[in-house]
């Protein structure tokens, strides 16, 4: 079966003629090393490992970064024959049985930043949580001390909050996973079937399912499921921008053989995975998949993650400020009491509980919670969330650039018409455009079955079985241009002998086919003559009418060739495509989708402003963005943006809402400069290949599940349906995710600061502790479970009309503002227990801790009606059932508490109706002050939340 076997190098056997090692491994020539043997030597290696942390050096490479280097340099440069053989594959392919057995051998092809996390990873990060761990050592040393029913309680505590956690975050993975289902990746491989005779088969198989020896066929837009050596190549260009981060492209050659000198990622016969194909096309061998490849070696403890935001920055710098003022006041919380009791244990439990009484133990599970539920909210909209961070990233977009094709229009293209230059009805033009489409190979694009389905429709007879395609000259984004060249056999008119004829035919952007022309066909009278200035200028205002018009165009040339083309290098394309007979010109109708502008109108009242940055012509681009309501009095094209300086540059980017003719570099030049000068949360909606650069740039790249595979693989959303009222949807979900978070954030830092403030000015005064550890703990777990409900609290409407950001200064002031009203209220319970009841004396310590932790539990739980909202509370705006329904739970449980036989367990005494009394007006004032500070609060800084 295929080629006979030839001998491996470098590969050691066991006595029975099997490997000992994988083919990978016996290409890697090590030195022999000392062999270090005995216990010290042991230890000493393990200390080694263990001191080290697996730290890189820098300056030496690991020994994975070694075997993959070995791996590849010796498959580069090896002959086409040989590489089958490492790979142990053929010429065929593999058979469908032993890719079955390979994909089961090697696992799917996923690198590891893919994968899903597994439920007992899940399970890990729940449980090895700081906060839990604080919690863990409080209930060591409550069972240390013999307060067993205080360490019970906290293991409580720990069970119930990594088992809410868990649950969240593993039917949040089960949801992604079922989701990303949806987005698949096909790849053309080459298999072979048959026990006797075996027919090599052209099929499509999933990027996962890819295996090391299958033979893949790659065009433009394809990723390179795998680290890849290439079989055959015709014109072919990569882009490594995903590795090298830069926007240049590389040539790439199969029938090459390199050598030890080449920077690796300079080798012209090997494609890395992740990459993706810019224009030509070919075959490969894949010879690495999953974590073996250059990819995932190389960046195993980097991933493709972006910065942190600014709200993941705003997160963590809040934390630091938390951790600082936890850690004083625990100290004098911890020294007062020793200095009142002489307990050093005791104190240093109630200085702990204090302590996990200031810290937001429910952020992570209401932050994953808010996102997760938006996810799964837009996928009911036929929306995929790759990355469920960029649901937040939404509520925050202020600019969105969208491509012009398939977004503001229906992205189905109908032929109209078939003009020469003078705009003229000709037939000759219509002909060699449809054998442009009918013979190229490349990738086909919507104008190709324009082109024929108005020639079959209408009735046309260009016989192409008369044609011979010779060779072609694929289309980039460069050239903006696809050349054909064609044969075709004519009779001889003096003998009945046979002549052939060539002919380059091409199609592409109107000015990069008329770059290339020298002359132009005056089909009435069929003569040639030279392209004048005046035909050049003609032709130019002839498309610029058309395009005025609504219309897309596409020119067409022809040039008669000698039979030298075959084996013609890639810098030869350049002279071939040159001295052209203009013929004329394709048109199009694009007509634009009638969603498109009520979306833009949604989008523009609630902050978004639409930017179009297009690959098409200027006066087109205008003509469709006047259609859907963007306005176009500031353009510009991708030429004119190369002539301004950096200064200018900016500035026209920012002003500008329509940029044509674009290259992707200029793309990703245009997004860049409204992220870093602009300070703008830039989203980007594209499906080419052209789009890629720009999409991995943005803040939200968003694609379709139609879009070309790069531009999926660089997007966070991708929507199943090319609508942009389904954006509007996110952009509402993104921030009503953002505006549950932050009021879980400013309520609970406000809440737990005021609370601990209060304990530090009791603990101060009093002769005893306000609270002890348990009840502390068992306060602040009612409080925490109480808040649960916040992600499905509703959002006023005037929120949501605005981008919302982090601010720096934001929540430090809106503390500063409404922490002090917190604890007011706690100091005057603490006056009225203290003076109405007497309850400052030891004797009187249960009556002052039950109505402390009432108190305290009833203003942490009611706060976040204050807080969400700019209005009057229960009168003006009402917060949602779910959250109402766990006030009033909460709430009854903390006044039921004191009257139960737990009360009594946990020393508390019965409180007397008087004190409700008192808690009625000490709410009343409490909300009363809270909206006059909210009121203020709102005319100094112009917002509230």
């Amino acid at each position: 079966m295929g080629r006979p076997r030839t001998a491996v190098p470098f590969l050691a056997s066991n006595d029975d003629g099997r490997n000992n090692y994988s083919v990978e491994d016996g290409l890697i020539q090590r030195e022999p090393r000392p062999r270090e043997g005995g216990l010290p030597h042991m230890v000493a290696r393990f200390l080694r490992r263990f001191m080290s942390g697996n730290q890189i050096d820098g300056g030496s490479r690991t020994e994975a970064e070694e075997k993959l280097y070995s791996w590849l340099y010796a498959l580069a440069q090896s002959e086409r024959d040989l590489v089958f053989e490492y790979v142990q594959s053929t010429e065929r392919g593999l058979s469908f049985t032993e890719a079955e057995r390979r994909l089961r051998e090697n696992g799917p092809n996923a690198p590891p930043e893919y994968t899903f996390t597994s439920w007992w990873h899940l399970l890990w990060n729940a449980f090895f949580h700081p906060f839990n761990i604080i919690l863990i050592v409080l209930s060591v040393l409550s069972y240390i001390t013999s307060d067993n029913p205080n360490g019970c309680i906290m293991l409580v505590l720990v069970f119930i909050s990594v088992s809410l956690r868990f649950y969240q975050e593993y039917s949040s993975s089960k949801a992604a996973m079922k989701l990303s289902e949806f987005v698949r990746c096909p790849i053309k491989v080459q298999r072979c079937a048959g026990r006797v005779e075996q027919t090599e088969l052209v099929v499509q198989v999933d990027q996962k399912d890819v295996v090391p020896g299958d033979i893949v066929i790659f065009e433009p837009g394809d990723l390179f499921p795998g680290d890849v050596r290439l079989l055959s190549s015709k014109h072919l260009v990569v882009s490594q921008s995903s590795l090298t981060g830069e926007s240049v492209t590389a040539d790439k050659i199969a029938d090459i053989r390199e050598n030890q000198s080449t920077p690796l990622l300079d080798l012209r016969n090997i494609c890395f995975m992740g990459t993706n194909v810019v224009s030509g096309s070919g075959t490969g061998l894949v010879i690495s998949t999953g974590s073996k490849t250059y990819m995932s070696t190389i960046f195993s403890n980097i991933g493709k993650r972006k910065p942190p935001d600014d709200f993941e920055k705003g997160v963590r710098r809040i934390s630091y400020v938390l951790v600082g003022v936890m850690l004083v006041v625990v100290a004098i919380i911890i020294l007062t009491e020793y200095f009142s009791s002489k307990e050093l244990s005791e104190s240093i439990l109630f200085g702990i509980s204090v302590a996990c009484a200031l810290t937001p133990q429910m952020l992570p599970l209401i932050v994953n919670t808010c996102l997760a539920k938006g996810a799964l909210a837009m996928a009911k909209d036929r929306c995929v969330v790759k990355s469920i961070t960029a649901i937040r990233d939404m509520g925050s977009m202020d600019i969105l650039c969208i491509d012009k094709t398939g977004t503001l229009t229906m992205n189905r293209a109908i032929m109209v018409g078939h003009l020469d230059s003078w705009g003229v009805t000709r037939e000759k033009v219509l002909q060699f455009a449809f054998l442009n489409s009918y013979f190229k190979t490349d990738q086909k694009y919507p104008l190709d079955d324009a082109i024929l389905a108005y020639v079959y429709t209408n009735g046309y007879r260009f016989q192409p079985s008369r044609w011979t395609k010779v060779d072609e000259i694929p289309f980039d984004f460069i050239r903006r241009r696809v050349s054909v060249i064609l044969e075709i056999e004519s009779n001889s008119r003096d003998s009945k002998s046979k002549s052939s004829e060539r002919f380059m035919v091409t199609k592409g952007a109107l000015e990069e086919v008329m770059k290339v022309c020298s002359f132009i066909e005056k089909i009435d009278s069929g003569s040639t003559t030279a392209f004048s200035t005046e035909e050049y200028q003609q032709i130019l205002n002839l498309g610029e009418e058309l395009s005025n018009e609504g219309l897309r165009l596409i020119a067409v040339a022809v040039k008669r060739l000698t039979k030298n083309r075959r084996g013609q290098t890639k810098d030869d394309d350049e002279i071939t495509e040159s001295d052209m007979v203009f013929l004329g010109v394709i048109t199009f109708y694009d007509p634009p989708k009638d969603s498109a502008k009520q979306a833009l109108w949604r989008l523009a009242e609630k902050g978004v402003k639409a930017k179009v940055l297009t690959g098409d012509s200027l006066a087109l681009t205008i003509k469709v963005c006047q259609e859907v309501g963007i306005r176009t009095t500031h353009v510009i094209t991708g030429p004119d943006l190369e002539l301004l300086n950096q200064e200018s540059f900016h500035e026209t980017v920012q002003r500008a809402t329509v940029l044509a003719r674009l290259t992707p570099t200029q793309k990703l030049r245009v997004v860049q400069s409204l992220q870093t000068v602009g300070n703008h949360v830039v989203g980007f909606l594209g499906d080419g290949i052209n789009d890629s650069l720009a999409l991995d740039a943005a803040n939200v790249g968003i694609s379709v599940n139609s879009g070309a595979s790069v531009a999926k693989d660089f997007s966070e959303i991708i929507l199943l349906e090319k609508d942009l009222n389904v954006l509007v949807a996110g952009v509402v979900r993104g921030r009503m995710t953002y505006s549950n978070t932050m009021k879980y954030i400013k309520m609970c830092v406000i809440a737990n600061v005021g609370s601990v403030l209060s304990l530090l000015i009791a603990t101060l005064f009093l002769q005893f502790e306000p609270l002890t550890p348990r009840q502390l703990l068992t306060q602040n777990f009612l409080y925490s479970v109480g808040q649960i409900a916040i992600p499905w609290d509703k959002m006023e409407e005037d929120y949501v009309k605005t981008p919302q950001r982090w601010s720096q200064q934001g929540l430090p002031t809106f503390i500063l503002w409404n922490g002090p009203v917190c604890t007011l209220c706690d100091v005057a319970t603490l006056l009225f227990l203290w003076f109405y009841y007497d309850a400052d004396v030891v004797n009187m310590e249960d009556l002052f801790r039950a109505g402390w932790f009432v108190e305290g539990l009833l203003m942490q739980t009611l706060i976040i009606h204050l807080i969400r909202t700019e209005k009057i509370p229960f009168i003006q705006e009402i917060a949602s059932w779910q959250v109402v329904l766990s006030t009033v739970v909460i709430s009854a449980i903390a006044i039921a508490i004191p009257c139960t036989a737990l009360g009594s367990i946990m020393g508390f005494d019965r409180l007397p109706l008087s004190f409700f009394g008192f808690l009625v007006v000490l709410f009343i004032g409490y909300f009363t002050i809270g909206q006059i500070v909210k009121r203020v609060y709102i005319l100094v800084y112009r917002k509230w939340l």
